[in-house]
């Protein structure tokens, strides 16, 4: 008997578990939040399905999503698996030149675009690539006059209501001729080097994934809610809303990432999954507050933090009973202190927040873990469908990224390279073989380029991606990753690049967090004319470097920033210097920066 897909099977089997119950959750220009219930979706992913039928998509198809997150990509991806197609999701941000590139590659005939300027950038790229067919748009818009193929989300779910029987039993043929070796998705890496490869992901691996994920996160039921705020075209939202999905959990999508902070007070979910940037951001929006408190309120915090530590990183994170007076102090300052806090973020009710994508520096990890949230640090790849390793819920390492999933295999290989290997793994990447070939070693493990190593416990602890790590030209080696994170936890640094590769030392040049840095100038009374200005005044560096010296300490000094530079503008994807997943492309960064890095060097 043939072994049914996951997600192909998905809405059938939670319809006939659920039925009225809400699945989704969208929020409206209102602010109002509209349930689906999974009887709604269920009806419009069957209307969707048979559209894409009409419309001359067949099995293994590559269908492109080209939107910020909706309910509407979630009812395409499903879609597109009852009929055996491949949706190809493409970062909502990218230029026109990475929509065409995709495209091409992956052959689409048809793309499903958010807005009406995703729409004009789709028509774009249609004059120049024949084979894009149809553009489907979800949200309203106005058709450009010599476009006459186009539908808006609502006309293609009308066509499909009007399918006939013989087209609906065409759709139901493919669900049922669905098997694990189908492609379910391909999902092109953000490349901080060189040009985004499309990492083939079958239905083998979110078989796996799904069932790896239910054995270890035994916490998530379907009383939970989860807010869905990473674009759904990066692997860990797309792999934890389906797990989402399949477990019951009730889903809020969340449109706008600049609305978070609002979203997240509006919903109170009880788990999210999130990139280092958000806890940096609030820690040191916390921070902030608290160094503004008068001396009793921010001694009251201190004291609660050092209660939190000990009850929850020396007793609960270890599984053993918390002594009955340490139990009563820290519910005390709970009360008084922590959850005013959580509730203020919107985190009170809160179950587990995976992070993953980049390094949390182990002090923001304490301290939000002290205040009795369950952040779960987690390390994958698109590559592996998302999660290789993550904290347990018992015995997890602070400065590790957790322990090894059960049933994949992960081993240190030549460089401290992690190699993983298990059903999760990409097949390939497509039309390159190869770039595949290169990625796996002669006996089939993935090469992650990332460096690492197990601690005593058999967690795993990750160093530093291999391409980023460089060597002075006295031959001491520096992890660039491991500065930025720490430097991160700053209020007055938003962002930062560490350069040194054959240099005499490091230096950096790094974006302030600019509200921060008006208002220390407002109290300074600094007077400027604009940003440029502003960067350039002494005292304004001055801050700078006491804080760059202040978040340094524990580095060696060969490792600490020696000089740097300030920009008036932060990094941004629209100038290539960061990829969709708000990495750094150091090979830009160096590039554009050339003239200011060997100022520093002069």
């Amino acid at each position: 008997m043939v072994e049914k897909n996951v997600l192909t099977t998905l809405i059938e089997r939670q319809v006939n578990r659920y039925g009225s119950r809400p699945a989704l959750f969208s929020r409206r220009d209102d602010g109002r939040w509209t349930p689906m219930s999974w009887e709604e979706l269920a009806g419009a992913v069957t209307s969707a399905a048979c559209a894409l039928e009409i419309l001359g998509v067949r099995e293994q198809d590559k269908i492109a999503v080209f939107s910020p997150n909706m309910e509407k990509i979630l009812i395409t991806d499903l879609a597109a698996f009852a009929n055996r197609a491949v949706p190809v999701s493409i970062y909502a941000t990218s230029s026109e030149s990475q929509v065409e590139y995709i495209v091409r590659d992956a052959g689409a005939s048809m793309i499903f675009a958010g807005s009406k300027e995703q729409y004009h950038i789709c028509r774009h790229v249609q004059r120049r690539y024949n084979a894009l067919k149809q553009i489907i748009v979800y949200d309203d818009f106005e058709r450009e006059a010599d476009d006459t193929t186009s539908l808006s989300f609502t006309q293609f779910l009308k066509l499909g209501e009007a399918a006939t029987d013989k087209c609906r039993a065409e759709v139901r043929r493919r669900t049922e001729a669905a098997t694990p070796d189908d492609i379910a998705t391909l999902l092109y890496t953000s490349g901080t080097t060189g040009e985004p490869k499309g990492a083939i992901l079958p239905h083998s691996c979110f078989n796996a994934a799904m069932e790896i994920h239910h054995d270890r996160l035994t916490s998530i039921s379907d009383s939970d809610t989860s807010m869905c705020f990473l674009p759904l075209s990066h692997i860990f939202e797309k792999a934890w809303t389906f797990f989402c999905l399949d477990s019951g959990v009730q889903v809020y999508v969340n449109r706008d990432p600049r609305q978070i902070q609002d979203t997240i007070r509006e919903v109170h979910p009880t788990c999210m999954c999130s990139v280092p940037r958000f806890w940096e951001k609030a820690y040191a929006a916390i921070q902030d507050k608290m160094s503004r408190m008068k001396p009793l309120s921010r001694w009251m915090c201190s004291r609660a933090l050092r209660i939190g530590r000990r009850r929850n990183l020396e007793f609960v994170r270890l599984g053993k009973p918390v002594p009955r007076m340490l139990e009563m102090r820290y519910r005390f300052y709970d009360k008084r202190v922590f959850s005013k806090v959580r509730r203020i973020m919107g985190i009170d009710r809160g179950n587990i927040f995976p992070t993953a994508g980049a390094p949390l520096s182990n002090n923001i990890v304490e301290f939000f873990h002290a205040m009795g949230v369950n952040i779960v640090v987690g390390y994958g790849l698109s590559e592996t469908t998302a999660t290789v390793s993550c904290f347990p819920y018992v015995g997890y390492e602070i400065g590790t990224v957790g322990t090894v999933l059960p049933g994949l295999q992960v081993r240190i290989g030549e460089e401290n390279e992690i190699l993983v290997k298990g059903p999760t793994v990409m097949r390939g990447y497509y039309n390159k073989p190869e770039e595949t070939a290169a990625v796996f070693t002669e006996d089939g493990w993935f090469r992650t380029g990332d460096a690492g190593h197990f601690d005593p416990h058999g967690a795993l602890v990750l160093t530093e991606r291999i391409k980023d790590l460089f060597k002075t030209s006295n031959g001491k080696y520096i992890a660039p990753q491991a500065l930025e994170s720490r430097l991160g936890e700053d209020k007055y640094i938003e962002q930062v690049a560490v350069i040194g590769d054959n240099r005499k030392f490091v230096t950096a040049i790094i974006v302030p967090a600019i509200e921060a840095v008006k208002e220390y100038a407002r109290k300074k009374k600094i007077q400027y004319r604009n940003l440029e200005e502003l960067v350039r005044n002494s005292e304004i560096r001055r801050l700078i470097e006491q804080r760059i010296e202040k978040m340094q300490e524990g580095f060696a000094s060969f490792e600490k920033i020696k000089k740097f530079t300030l920009l008036p503008r932060e990094f941004s994807m629209e100038t290539g210097e960061l990829t969709n997943t708000l990495k750094i492309r150091r090979p830009v960064i160096n590039s554009r920066y050339a003239h200011e890095i060997e100022a520093m060097y002069a």
